[in-house]
């Protein structure tokens, strides 16, 4: 009996390894994407900041998460990760295109700013979790 429940264990930590690192990675890149720095902001107690990257982080887990469940290999998880890290990034870039001075709006702590882009976060990533098909 625990023999067949601990048989899993050495999938489980390689992926959830993986999606740890593909996590890292995305917030690695994402903050340097931006034109402001949002750990700095959220030192500061700045809400928009916090709102809008932990709603991003959201939008990006939401289609790692999809992928873990769907994915067969490791590769199958990595590439689709990798999908959704672009697409999020993609995202905060259109959503700077529709509101101009969107970081600095962030860094000036407008709320309904932040909350704009982390509200197209979650939804791209929602929309992303729900194209991956394998």
């Amino acid at each position: 009996m625990l023999y067949s429940s601990i048989q899993g264990l050495p999938d489980f930590l390689l992926f959830f390894g993986a999606a740890m690192g593909l996590t890292a990675a995305y917030l690695v890149l994402y903050t340097l994407s931006t034109t402001h720095n949002e750990f700095e902001l959220i030192r500061q107690n700045n809400v928009a900041a916090g709102a809008s990257l932990g709603l991003s982080l959201m939008g990006f887990a939401i289609p790692l998460s999809s992928a873990i469940v769907n994915s067969k290999t490791i590769v199958d998880l990595l590439v689709y990760g990798v999908v959704a890290l672009i697409i999020q990034i993609m995202v905060y870039w259109l959503v700077r295109l529709l509101l101009t001075n969107l970081s600095q709006r962030i860094a000036n702590g407008e709320v309904a700013s932040a909350l704009f882009l982390g509200a197209a976060s979650l939804a791209a990533g929602l929309v992303t979790a729900a194209a991956m098909i394998f």
